[in-house]
């Protein structure tokens, strides 16, 4: 993502996400939490239903794995055939 400020961003990491896609301070383009905690809270906000704990045990493998394939006709993430 590089760095929160997108002036820095610019210069010390002109490649990353925020230094080519940048606006300003408000509109850099992408949202990072700053730790675990900050995170857990954030998408306990954002996504209620979303259970922590399922997706770390049994989803997260699946992806890292590369078992988890994007089905672009209908916009989801799904299990591949099989699994």
């Amino acid at each position: 993502m590089g760095p929160t400020k997108v002036f820095r961003a610019r210069y010390t990491a002109p490649e990353s996400i925020r230094g080519v896609y940048g606006l300003t301070d408000t509109r850099n383009t992408t949202h990072g939490s700053d730790s675990a905690e900050s995170a857990t809270r954030e998408i306990s906000y954002f996504f209620p239903d979303f259970n922590m704990k399922q997706w770390i045990e049994k989803e997260e493998p699946l992806f890292r794995a590369g078992d988890i394939v994007y089905d672009e006709q209908k916009q989801v993430h799904t299990a591949k055939e099989g699994l």
